[in-house]
């Protein structure tokens, strides 16, 4: 009955590697995690991974298809360094839906290492560092008391502080902005690209285009057009 026992023992744990082995060389490129919905995370921490897709069934890493990711760790290619929050997040629900971020929830934050000299780059390309995951966004609708689902180009979640600025990839700098009324994210949009330029040609000093994208960005914008956003 022991040798039994102990050979059922075995093999549950034999199972349970083959099943690790075979997920993570089947998983895409980037994922960190499985989830028991048999969904993939690519959630830059361990908190809040698969919360919304029943938990974690299996943590991926090691191979070139997925890695374990720890904090301060490098986002594809490009070394970012730590997140930085603007300001400590004093909610995570209830968050207020509005023209701009509720602060309370969506501080902004960028990465310690994206300095001017690294996003004013010939190399340095947005896509290098994207990597908000779809359990991330539904994340962000739920604290904003919205339903988890794909809202196509009504609504995007946007980053508080741009890619272009070295805006984080963290929960705290992302927000559902909608398209319309106006101003709507096409708009900030356009804005983002005129601050990275006046970052790069000096005109503008990268602290001050990122506190003030997330501070108030029509307020921004007129500054920097001398109209208003529409």
């Amino acid at each position: 009955m022991v040798r039994r026992w102990y050979a059922m023992i075995a093999v549950a744990l034999t199972f349970g590697l083959a099943v690790a082995i075979s997920s993570a060389s089947s998983a895409p490129p980037g994922a960190t995690a499985r989830c028991y919905d048999g969904t993939y995370s690519y959630s830059q921490h361990r908190q809040g991974t698969c919360s919304h897709h029943g938990g974690v069934a299996v943590w991926l890493n090691g191979g070139s298809t997925a890695t374990k990711k720890s904090s301060g760790a490098s986002a594809g290619t490009v070394d970012v360094g730590k997140t930085v929050l603007l300001k400590k997040r004093s909610k995570t629900s209830g968050c207020k839906l509005g023209p701009n971020p509720d602060r309370r929830c969506s501080p902004g934050a960028y990465y310690s290492k994206l300095t001017k000299a690294v996003i004013c780059s010939s190399s340095f390309h947005t896509g290098s560092i994207r990597n908000v995951p779809q359990s991330e966004k539904y994340a962000v609708e739920t604290e904003y008391g919205m339903a988890e689902k794909l809202y196509g180009r009504t609504l995007e979640i946007d980053h508080i502080i741009s890619l272009e600025l070295g805006g984080s990839n963290d929960i705290a700098n992302l927000y559902p902005e909608r398209a319309s009324p106006a101003p709507g994210y096409h708009v900030k949009d356009k804005l983002e690209n005129k601050l990275h330029s006046l970052v790069c040609s000096g005109q503008m000093t990268l602290s001050s285009a990122r506190v003030g994208i997330a501070s108030n960005w029509q307020k921004l914008y007129r500054t920097v057009y001398g109209t208003a956003p529409a």
